[in-house]
């Protein structure tokens, strides 16, 4: 049997130019389908369609007739350039591949004619004589065109044209990472910002008209820390406690950034200062008592705690020492100190066995600040009728309870509570505790809790006198240890010299301070307890302002500014109980308490209210200034008239308005807002940029 092995582009077309070459017809021979015709990348290299022809005997059997045209290729000839075994051999279809790549990229370039193309970063362009191919470079590209960089973001190329594309094809990260210990030295923390390493190539294209060159990339992350990098690291820190080995091995495998805390030391655990348990009820009960209507029955009286003789009124508690705690360094971390209670008992009440004991009968008063406990037994005084020239005014260190008025020009001074049965008019009324009055309070002034106010007062005076105290310490140690004045005698002159020229120099806003507290302590004298704020005023004329027998040493100052401290910082502990006033309605008057101020009736006009606690209003404000250190809520606010009235809070606060006339002033901080119309349901605060604003 002989074969032939013919091509096309199809198994149709191979077929038939295989029957024309051997001149026979399909009956008379096998056909064997060695491939079929396959498309290449961008139709190139297309592979054709390939079949082999065996012939075979003639169905009839008679001889093959010879070819009619004597320049017929012979079947010898034939044989001798395709015949071929049962098989092609391989070098022979590696030719007939190669040859029939070579005829499809020819028979195919005219469908390229005037188009480019990227295969594996290198850019493809076939001409044609009707257009040219554009270009437009991608980011992080470079297109060297016959060894020019293209500046432009697109361009034309051709074949004649050498073109070459650059990329950054890698870019690598290395792991960063770092080992620091906390300020206080309770944890260590491990950093870790994993590397990484970005391949790039040329994203290859079809062959269009039109190529848009693009970069696409494969980022391998890539955490090169190692354990034992870690921990030389915690070594050379001197961390030795805590260490937390599953969080170290959690760094070393991330590939995301990250912070790990690879040590931890033990915090001290704080104690507990010593603290007072009350056996017996000490506050007396607000006077004028609102139901769950919100109505108050004028009718009832407020109810003042009593005890007998004997009874115990509290129970003292040593304190309780905290325990310490441990550094990642393995340093000792002591516990906070804890404090005992300084009790001052008197009038009344001793200290037994730990104990607080009534020796008297009457009101209990318990008054705490910090570690400082005050307490006494306060006497009752009821006075039957009004407050008038007849009775003269009224100064007693208890509760006070006056049945009737309190009428002009008279004055109830009290160490205990104030409750008023009836009205107040052009009176004084000034207590160290609370004050109720059920009547109208007209033209009068009312001080509640004044001694709390004045040391809150003291203590912020002598908080800003410290902090210029400590300032001129430093300063004064860096200029005695200067060559320039170690030949001054410091110790027969003192340092008041040297304090005047600072005092003159650069610490000029310090003397009017000094000034406002001195006259803040002589005004309230008798309402300040204790003679530690008097004794601090006396030490800071005697070195900032005259000169005294005493010389000035560094150890004085020192100890100065240390009071100064703890005044300051004690002043900044708020009393309990606090005081508050309770009034029904108020005019042209003034109210200053350190505590709550509760206006419960219809409202207040024309009054200044200062209120060092929080400012209720339930009916209205007509007319002067109101204050709420924390926060005020009024129900209505202003007049139709534009009379001024102001309401204001801390720049920390809020205000609450149901209703509020046009030309009210809120005040927040300082800063204001006059409002240009008339508004409902307000509430009204700063915000990060200091303007006021409305929820």
């Amino acid at each position: 049997m002989q074969s032939i092995i013919s091509q096309g582009k199809n198994i149709e077309e191979a077929i038939h130019l295989g029957l024309e070459l051997l001149e026979v017809n399909k009956r008379d021979v096998d056909i064997e389908i060695i491939q079929q015709a396959k498309k290449g990348f961008a139709g190139l290299g297309r592979k054709q369609a390939i079949v082999k022809l065996s012939l075979g005997g003639n169905p009839s059997g008679a001889e093959p007739t010879a070819p009619e045209h004597g320049n017929t290729p012979s079947m010898d000839e034939f044989i001798d350039t395709f015949l071929e075994s049962e098989s092609p051999k391989a070098a022979d279809m590696a030719e007939i591949e190669q040859n029939e790549a070579n005829d499809t990229v020819e028979m195919e370039m005219d469908e390229l004619a005037g188009k480019a193309w990227v295969k594996d970063s290198q850019i493809h362009v076939k001409d044609s004589p009707n257009k040219y191919a554009t270009v437009k470079i991608g980011e992080g590209i470079q297109l060297m065109k016959n060894n020019e960089l293209v500046t432009e973001k697109s361009t034309i190329v051709s074949e004649r044209d050498h073109l070459m594309l650059n990329i950054k094809p890698l870019e690598t990260q290395y792991t960063v990472w770092d080992v620091r210990v906390e300020k206080d030295k309770l944890s260590a923390i491990l950093e870790v910002k994993p590397g990484f390493k970005v391949e790039r190539r040329v994203r290859d294209i079809e062959p269009d008209e039109h190529i848009e060159l693009s970069v696409e990339e494969t980022k391998e992350v890539t955490n090169t820390l190692k354990y034992d990098q870690v921990v030389r690291m915690l070594e050379n820190l001197r961390v030795i406690y805590g260490i937390n080995h599953n969080e170290i091995i959690r760094a070393i495998d991330t590939t995301e950034p990250g912070t790990f805390e690879i040590a931890t030391g033990k915090k001290a655990e704080p104690g507990k200062n010593g603290w007072i348990d009350l056996k017996v009820e000490t506050d007396p009960m607000n006077g004028l008592i609102e139901d769950e209507s919100g109505n108050v029955d004028f009718r009832e009286t407020n109810v003042i705690p009593s005890v007998e003789k004997g009874t115990i009124i509290a129970t003292l508690h040593d304190p309780i020492p905290g325990r310490p705690g441990i550094t990642v360094t393995n340093e000792p971390l002591p516990a906070k100190q804890t404090h005992p209670l300084k009790v001052v008992a008197k009038n009344g009440i001793i200290e037994v066995d730990a104990k607080l004991v009534a020796t008297e009968s009457g009101r209990p008063s318990i008054e705490q600040r910090g570690q400082l406990v005050k307490a006494m037994i306060l006497p009752k005084l009821v006075h039957q009728g009004n407050v008038d020239l007849a009775s003269g005014n009224i100064r007693f260190n208890g509760d006070v309870e006056i049945i009737g008025e309190v009428e002009e020009n008279m004055l109830v001074e009290a160490g205990g509570d104030v409750f008023i049965h009836k009205a107040t008019s052009e009176a004084t009324i000034t207590t160290s505790k609370s004050i109720v009055v059920k009547g109208n309070v007209i033209s009068s002034e009312l001080s509640a809790g004044k001694n709390n106010m004045l040391v809150v007062e003291l203590g912020h005076l002598l908080g800003i006198m410290h902090v210029q105290v400590e300032k001129m310490i430093t300063v004064i140690k860096q200029l005695t240890t200067s060559p320039a004045f170690k030949s001054n005698d410091f110790s027969v002159t003192g340092l008041q010299p040297l304090i005047r020229i600072l005092l003159e120099k650069k610490f000029y806003n310090f003397l009017p301070y000094v000034k406002q507290y001195q006259e803040v302590v002589e005004k309230g004298r008798e309402y300040i307890e204790g003679e530690e704020w008097h004794q601090v005023g006396v030490s800071i004329k005697q070195i900032f302002i005259v000169l005294s027998n005493q010389v000035t040493t560094m150890e004085r100052l020192t100890n100065l500014s240390q009071k100064m401290k703890e005044l300051s910082d004690t002043s900044d502990i708020p009393v309990e109980p606090n005081s508050y006033i309770t009034v029904s309605d108020t005019i042209n008057s003034s109210l200053y308490c350190s505590g709550d101020i509760n206006i419960i009736g219809k409202g207040c006009i024309n009054t200044k209210v200062h209120a060092g606690g929080k400012l209720h209003v339930r009916g209205i404000v007509r007319g002067g200034e109101v204050y709420g250190r924390l926060g005020a809520t009024i129900h209505e606010v202003g007049t139709n008239s534009g009379t001024k009235t102001i309401v204001a809070v801390p720049k920390d606060q809020k205000i609450q308005l149901a209703k509020a006339f046009e030309g009210t002033v809120l005040k927040i901080g300082k800063i204001s807002y006059k409002l240009q119309e008339e508004r409902k349901h307000i509430t009204a605060r700063l915000n990060d940029n200091d303007q006021i604003i409305f929820e």
